[in-house]
């Protein structure tokens, strides 16, 4: 069937009404986001240059490093809870996102190196280091570098190196999240068209799973998803993971002299798990946390984690 010009001009001029209305409300949520992220976050300067971060509470202090995508607010939206039994939470921007630059020719351990000095440019002289994902690799490189800082070690589903190591993903599948994770309207069309495959894709996490728990546990997955807003201010950082990630080194985890606790996921969509079993299996006295469900971002299992950070806490504090 052929289409008059008059079809054709309705049609397009409907198509064009549609993305204006779209582009709007995408225009909408990304200074909501802006302004989100602008209300909590504090940038010092320090001997490793300006950092970016954000804090909780009060009391002993827990060092909360996100993972690839991140930023403080991450952190915040996994740790921040903390606060509320006694912690202060300190939750830097890592190098390359958003507010916190990635200096030229960066690496894990100077990014270790940087938390050691926002720790100093805040009057801390020790914290409990929790690592989640990739954050999980300046994490481990703090604890070896600068072990008299760390009062003990968390690995939240380390991104790390375990001997049967396989990409999470095809060179096909990197380059369509290459696009998605450094455009902030391609991410935000994504979020709005297909949010199941981004709950799949994104953070690893069987829909199956999003749906059996409970309303707060999927909030917290949607804000995971919704919070990594704008993209753009964290690309920098995701090519930096991206780099590592591709092929992460094994660390010299024998070395690591601080209690630490490891905590991986069964069905862990990056196929973590066996990172976090040879993690744990690796540093001296260290402990696994096996959960046997709740993907990537350990859905169902947020207060299962932070009654276990806790009970460190307090195991620390006994002595």
């Amino acid at each position: 069937m052929r289409l008059d010009a008059r079809t054709l001009f309705v049609a397009g001029l409907l198509a064009a009404v549609l993305g204006a209305v779209a582009y709007a409300a995408f225009e909408r949520d990304l200074n909501a986001h802006r302004q989100r992220l602008a209300a909590d976050s504090h940038l010092i300067a320090t001997a490793c240059g300006p950092i970016e971060y954000a804090a909780r509470g009060s009391g002993p202090a827990a060092l909360v490093v996100h993972g690839a995508g991140g930023g403080f607010d991450q952190a915040l939206g996994a740790a921040a809870e903390l606060a509320r039994y006694g912690m202060r939470v300190i939750a830097p921007s890592r190098f390359g996102y958003l507010r916190t630059p990635l200096p030229a020719d960066a690496t894990v351990a100077q990014q270790a190196d940087a938390h050691a000095c926002l720790l100093q440019a805040l009057g801390i002289e020790r914290a409990l280091v929790i690592g989640a994902s990739a954050g999980a690799a300046s994490a481990v490189q703090f604890a070896l570098r600068h072990p008299q800082r760390t009062e003990a070690l968390v690995l939240l589903v380390p991104a790390l190196y375990h001997p049967q190591q396989r990409p999470p993903w095809s060179p096909l599948a990197q380059r369509a999240l290459t696009v998605l994770l450094t455009s902030d309207f391609a991410y935000w069309a994504a979020l709005r068209l297909a949010p199941k495959s981004a709950l799949r894709r994104l953070l690893a996490t069987p829909a199956a799973v999003w749906q059996r728990v409970a309303e707060d546990e999927r909030a917290r997955a949607l804000a995971l998803l919704e919070n990594a807003l704008p993209v753009s201010a964290r690309a920098a950082g995701l090519r930096f993971d991206a780099a590592y990630l591709a092929r992460p080194p094994r660390e010299p985890l024998e070395n690591i002299a601080v209690p630490t606790l490891v905590i991986g996921v069964r069905d862990d969509g990056f196929g973590l798990f066996a990172a976090a079993e040879y993690t744990a299996a690796q540093i001296p006295g260290a402990r696994l946390l096996a959960l046997p469900d709740g993907g990537h971002v350990w859905l169902g299992h947020q207060q299962r984690l932070l009654q276990e950070i806790v009970a460190l806490r307090r195991q620390l504090a006994a002595r």
